[in-house]
């Protein structure tokens, strides 16, 4: 697959299967932050990447919350630990990069390429990864509740231990997965499509008998069944 065809892919207009997805490259040259973190410490390290150091970003433990870092190509860095609180990242190439236990929160990483991104232990809670690709990404006890996920691409996945309570999944594409999540009846899957394999924990009683199910959920369509795999509609109802 050529790069054109890849952007494609991130544009949302051709849909590949997870082993066709290809980093679609930047040159970092032409590339500047809409606005640079306030910490001086990680400023500079920035500055110091974009003046000519080769390989991926090495920002680990630094705190960018606020900086602008759309469109950039940070593909195999290193955000391990990073504080990314509010920073936005749209259309921003992550490809194979490491930011286990970096905090996303609030960040807008609409678009975003994250395929092959280790995820693990991350906080993206009340982020936006609408239209992103998560193809064989790790979200390993990861919470994302309250995350707009709306036509974003989990494929070949690994969602285990994570929080997806409040989060809007609509039009999200699940296939072939390892699932293991938590949602509640404030879950939107409006739409979901795909294939997932694992449990899904519905958290929160509702005032009469049973549980109540995640908005879009229609329980005669798609029922829990632990260590199974689940064939999800293309529409599925709001109940």
């Amino acid at each position: 697959m050529n790069n054109r065809e890849a952007a494609d892919l991130r544009g949302g207009i051709v849909l590949r299967a997870p082993e066709e997805v290809e980093r679609h490259s930047k040159d970092v040259k032409d590339w500047a932050p809409g606005q640079p973190p306030g910490d001086p410490e990680a400023a500079q390290r920035l500055q110091e990447w974009l003046e000519g150091e080769e390989g991926g970003l090495d920002v680990a433990g630094l705190d960018f919350s606020g900086a602008d870092l759309s469109q950039g190509d940070f593909s195999e860095s290193w955000f391990t630990g990073s504080k990314l609180v509010n920073v936005k990242l749209i259309d921003a190439d992550l490809y194979r990069s490491d930011a286990q236990g970096a905090n996303f929160t609030g960040a807008d990483l609409t678009r975003a390429c994250l395929v092959r991104v280790n995820l693990d232990e991350a906080v993206l809670r009340g982020a936006t990864l609408d239209g992103a690709d998560l193809v064989k990404a790790s979200l390993c006890d990861v919470d994302a509740s309250r995350a707009s996920c709306r036509g974003t691409r989990f494929m070949g996945a690994s969602l285990l231990d994570v929080d997806l309570r409040g989060a809007d999944l609509t039009n999200a594409v699940l296939r072939e997965n390892s699932f293991k999540v938590a949602m509640n009846h404030a879950t939107i899957l409006q739409g979901v499509s795909g294939s997932i394999f694992g449990p899904v924990e519905i958290l929160g009683l509702c005032s009469h008998a049973g549980r109540r199910r995640p908005g879009g959920l229609d329980k005669r369509k798609w029922r829990q069944r632990p260590g199974h795999l689940w064939n999800l509609p293309y529409e599925m109802q709001i109940t």
